[in-house]
């Protein structure tokens, strides 16, 4: 006898590449338009900003890391790691300090920059900075397929959690960049979306590698919001922060 679950799994497994596909395209969409919403551009930090920034954590303590916890056991039994406690955690750990470096590098090419009246880093800074994000970018694209948790309402969760972090991202590019960033660096983001849609449509891995890729994610977006939300001439609003926060949270624990 054929379970009703069936047909509908089947459905679901069907829907899923093309809504991917689709949220990629409008994950890409946000790098090439951002810039034009105006009311973001604002010093104190726009609300709406400190809201997408508390959404996308809320996403990674909420969603990713209870569940990379259980994938811990899956690393464990690859046998890859086995060395090392908390592989997991370890390399969340590295994908933050990656991003933090990051960071450092551009912020200190910027200062040297201002010194020459220049107000932006350096070029090659720029290239470094484009192609770590485009990575991250690709990484994410991939990811819309090949999720931590398979379904239609994983894909959504994740969707949305990932649109507004790539505001926030690309935001922080702008400021960083400038001009070339909309003549250039946007459009290599964009397209680097679907480049890693299109590879994770032509492959698949296993369990344990998906895990691995989640917890880096994870630490990276945990420091691109920070790095964003902290420094004091942001003027951020905590309040819009902890909104995003709750409201996702609330949401994330009622499915």
């Amino acid at each position: 006898m054929v379970s009703i679950s069936q047909p509908e799994q089947f459905i679901t497994n069907g829907l899923i590449p093309w809504l991917s596909a689709l949220f990629a395209i409008c994950l890409a969409i946000i790098h090439i338009y951002s810039g034009k919403l105006r009311f973001i551009d604002t010093i104190p930090r726009s609300r709406w900003l400190s809201t997408a920034s508390g959404v996308s954590v809320a996403y990674v303590f909420v969603h990713i890391l209870p569940d990379l916890s259980i994938r811990q056991r899956v690393i464990a039994q690859t046998g890859i790691f086995a060395f090392i406690e908390h592989h997991v955690y370890l390399i969340a750990l590295f994908g933050l300090t990656v991003f933090y470096g990051l960071e450092r590098v551009v912020r200190e090419s910027r200062k040297i920059q201002e010194k020459l009246g220049k107000d932006t880093p350096e070029v090659g800074v720029f290239w470094l900075h484009i192609i770590s994000f485009a990575l991250y970018n690709g990484l994410i694209g991939y990811l819309l397929l090949h999720r931590e948790e398979p379904g239609i309402q994983s894909l959504f969760l994740f969707f949305i959690a990932m649109a507004l972090h790539f505001v926030v991202n690309d935001y922080g590019l702008r400021q960083h960049h400038k001009h070339i960033y909309h003549t250039q660096g946007r459009w290599i983001l964009a397209v680097a979306i679907i480049v890693g849609w299109v590879i994770g449509y032509g492959t698949e891995i296993d369990q344990a590698a998906i895990a691995v890729l989640f917890a880096f994610l994870a630490g990276g977006v945990i420091l691109n919001v920070l790095k964003e939300e902290l420094p004091e001439e942001r003027e951020s609003c905590f309040w819009a922060f902890a909104i995003g926060v709750g409201a996702y949270t609330l949401l994330l624990l009622a499915l």
